[in-house]
């Protein structure tokens, strides 16, 4: 059985479309979706209705969530994500599962299996963000260390993990933002390294899980005019290279 894994779309309807067009070239019928959707200042609108008409399983972003909090600090692109969203993408996003497990033994969530924002694969120090070894993934994984396959996204740095005998760990990076800076809890950058959007692969075979980071070519220049006319210049920055 083969299964896609899609993560951190985060509106880019562009990006969106040319990775289902190789997900349809592969014959892969099964997918997944890691969250944070639709924030951002490209098009959360025609990438709500994508995937809303997909109706594939999906889990809860930090920014799933924050897009549907009342008490969340204004910002002029939540504003602009806001404005662009009827009220059934509204409540598709209120109803959106923090995880998603399985009879296959399958675990995926967006950051953390109890908590959407706190990274799984990476810590952050003062001196930026640093790979975490095994034992500390397995620290953050907690109870749910004994999924066989754990999928994961939030980061938006592709990466296949093997955490423990038994345990397969794939990030398939970002659709749609392959970089970004943050300040939270220290000031760090996280990149891909191309504009490409990512996703992964996941095929079965009788000897273990064949896992493939797929990255995909797309009009990344629209995306990034988009963000420009939406007053977002680093974003647009962040599409056209893929570094931050």
């Amino acid at each position: 059985m083969k299964l896609a894994v899609l993560s951190d779309i985060h509106g880019n309807r562009w990006a969106l479309e040319a990775v289902l067009d190789d997900v349809r070239r592969r014959n892969v019928t099964t997918m997944i979706n890691l969250g944070d959707c639709l924030y951002g200042p490209l098009d959360p609108r025609g990438t709500a209705d994508v995937l809303l008409a997909l109706d594939i399983p999906t889990v809860r972003g930090n920014e799933d969530r924050l897009l549907v909090a009342p008490d969340a600090l204004p910002s002029p692109t939540l504003t602009y994500t806001r404005e662009q969203l009827d009220e059934v993408h509204l409540n598709w996003l209120r109803d959106l599962p923090l995880c998603r497990r399985d009879e296959r033994g399958r675990l995926a969530f967006h950051a953390s299996p109890d908590t959407d924002d706190r990274y799984l694969l990476w810590d952050v120090a003062p001196s930026g963000a640093v790979a975490r070894d095994a034992a500390a993934v397995r620290t953050v994984l907690g109870d749910e260390a004994d999924a066989e396959l754990v999928l994961c996204g939030h980061d938006h740095v592709p990466a296949v993990r093997q955490p423990a005998d038994g345990i397969l760990l794939v990030n398939p990076g970002s659709v749609g933002l392959p970089a970004y800076d943050d300040d939270l809890p220290h000031p760090h950058r996280m990149a891909a390294g191309s504009p490409h959007a990512r996703y992964a692969v996941v095929t079965g075979t009788p000897i273990g899980r064949r896992v493939e980071l797929v990255a995909v070519p797309y009009d990344w220049v629209a995306a990034a005019r988009t963000a420009e006319q939406n007053g977002r210049p680093d974003w647009a920055r962040w599409l056209r290279t893929g570094e931050a």
